[in-house]
């Protein structure tokens, strides 16, 4: 993408990614310092180095009438789709207030009623589910217009959800966007240990589109993420966008990442996509360093007041909670 040929569409868009990239980094910063301070139960995985390629998938997709399946790392995705910084520090410290009132593991959050369903563990379901979201909707007459989306890793790829869903949405011409970040590693497993050849060409093998993006450009990101968004909601079925990335930490917080080659880290995928991308908006004259430096600073005052005010909630009352997962079902249950 030429930059001095980019519509003021374009750098808007841009622009939008690179605040949820940055409220993203902000507010993970201070889920690790919460979970070191051992205010946070349970695994803390972070998206430092993956926050170009799902912010500008987030900010890409509208908010009411797309599906944003997010995975782990994807929280720039999350706030670029319209997450709510309290739904993020209520879930992870256990609030009653939270959207998932204080019972679920701190990454299977979720708001369906605005199109994002709960992150799912088991790692390629969410092609599944996004797949017969979709689906769902056609059969409903409703999805004009809709583009489904999820991300997943490079060793998800080698499950058989993931080839099940992609598969039945080449066949049924659906608009998904699949979104592979591969950073190299399944875990600790590098990709030679993982598949065979280029994870671009199984676009191919599945009669799709294939884009190939550098995950930690903004820029690149916008140009291939964007395209892919836009082929599927102008009707030209799924979209499977490769971006090869490096996350910037280990599997989780529990995890130092010692198994990450040196010269992977010292290389152009190490490189912090924040810093690419504060670096290719100064040069295309979207930002300045002042407005770059506003857009932190108000960060990190939300970010502080959503823990102030998560840490002043209460946590569920096993005792008087309501454990009905589906509300307005009789008590014996009508099923």
């Amino acid at each position: 993408m030429a930059l001095g040929e980019m519509s003021e569409e374009l750098r808007e868009a841009a622009r939008r990614a690179a605040r949820a990239m940055i409220e993203a980094r902000v507010l993970e910063d201070k889920l690790r310092s919460l979970y070191k301070a051992g205010q946070i139960v349970g695994g803390v995985y972070l998206g430092r180095g993956q926050e170009a390629l799902s912010g500008v998938l987030g900010t890409q997709l509208q908010q009411g009438t797309d599906v944003f399946a997010p995975l782990i790392r994807d929280q720039a995705g999350r706030t670029g789709f319209g997450e709510e910084i309290l739904d993020v520090t209520r879930t992870y410290l256990g609030s009653v207030e939270g959207p998932m009132r204080g019972r679920d593991g701190n990454i299977h959050r979720g708001r369906p009623e605005m199109g994002m369903p709960a992150m799912i563990s088991h790692l390629g379901a969410a092609v599944s589910v996004v797949t017969g979201m979709l689906l769902a909707r056609r059969l409903k007459g409703r999805l004009d217009g809709v583009v489904g989306a999820t991300c997943i890793g490079d060793g998800g790829t080698s499950t058989g959800a993931f080839h099940e869903g992609l598969n039945l949405a080449a066949v049924e011409q659906l608009p998904l966007v699949v979104v592979v970040a591969n950073n190299q590693y399944a875990y600790s497993t590098p990709n030679t240990r993982q598949f065979r050849g280029d994870l671009f060409d199984r676009a191919a093998g599945y009669g799709i589109r294939g884009w190939k993006a550098r995950g930690n450009s903004l820029m690149d990101c916008l140009d291939k993420v964007g395209g892919a968004v836009a082929a599927a909601r102008a009707g030209e079925g799924p979209q499977l966008v490769v971006a090869d990335l490096l996350r910037l930490g280990g599997h989780g917080e529990h995890d130092d990442g010692a198994y990450v080659a040196d010269a992977l880290k010292a290389g152009e995928l190490g490189r912090d996509c924040l810093e690419v991308a504060k670096e290719e908006l100064l040069e295309a004259g979207l930002v300045d360093e002042s407005l770059w430096n506003q857009w932190e600073e108000k960060a990190r005052e939300e970010v502080t007041a959503a823990v102030a005010q998560t840490q002043r909630e209460a946590a569920p009352d096993a005792r008087q909670e309501d454990w009905r997962a589906m509300k307005g079902l009789a008590p014996e249950g009508n099923f």
